[in-house]
C-alpha cells in the first residue's frame, strides 16, 4: 500500500474517474460536487497513491445529525473544528486495486482524523452487499435509510469514536 494524503484540486480528473467506474451514474459525484468538496471539505478528504497514480478515495462533511440525508450529497459546508458525525458519501478504489486493503485503509485513516478532531461518529450509508464488509470494521447496521440517492435502497452504518 502507497501513501493517504489530504486530496489537491489537480486530483480532479483521476477522482471523477474512479467515481464512475465504482458507482452507477445515478450515485456518482459529479465534477461540480468534488469541486465543492474539495474547497470545502478537505480536511476529511483523502486520497490513496500507488507511486504516482491515485488508486482510491474516501470523503465526507461533519454532519450535525447521526444519519446522512439525502440533501448531503448537494449542500456541502465546511466542518467544524470539532465535534459531530463524519459522514462518508464515497469510498472508492478503482477495480484493479480492490481487494488489497487499500478502502481498509482509507477508512482507518478517515477514523482517525475524526476521532482527532473529537467527532462522535463516522456515518455512512452503503448497499445490502457492503453492510458485511463494513461490519468487519466495526461499524453496526442502524437498518434501512431514508436515503434514496440515485433511486437505490441504502443502510445506515455508524461507528462509535472513543
Amino acid at each position: 500500500m502507497g501513501k493517504i494524503r489530504m486530496v489537491h484540486k489537480e486530483d480532479l480528473p483521476e477522482l471523477i474517474a474512479i467515481e464512475q467506474l465504482c458507482f452507477e451514474k445515478e450515485e456518482a459525484a459529479t465534477e461540480r460536487a468534488f469541486e465543492e468538496r474539495i474547497q470545502l471539505i478537505s480536511d476529511s478528504f483523502f486520497v490513496a497513491e500507488e507511486g504516482d497514480e491515485i488508486v482510491g478515495l474516501v470523503n465526507g462533511p461533519v454532519l450535525e445529525t447521526e444519519y446522512i440525508t439525502d440533501d448531503v450529497f448537494s449542500k456541502i459546508k465546511p466542518n467544524p473544528a470539532s465535534g459531530g458525525h463524519q459522514s462518508i458519501l464515497g469510498l472508492a478504489v478503482l477495480p484493479a486495486c480492490q481487494n488489497k486493503g487499500i478502502a481498509a485503509a482509507l477508512l482507518a485513516h478517515l477514523e482517525a482524523q475524526a476521532s482527532a478532531k473529537g467527532r462522535e461518529t463516522v456515518t455512512l450509508t452503503c448497499k445490502k452487499n457492503l453492510v458485511g464488509f463494513y461490519e468487519k470494521h466495526g461499524y453496526v447496521n442502524k437498518g434501512v435509510s431514508s436515503s434514496n440517492h440515485g433511486g437505490a435502497a441504502w443502510f445506515n452504518m455508524v461507528k462509535w469514536l472513543s
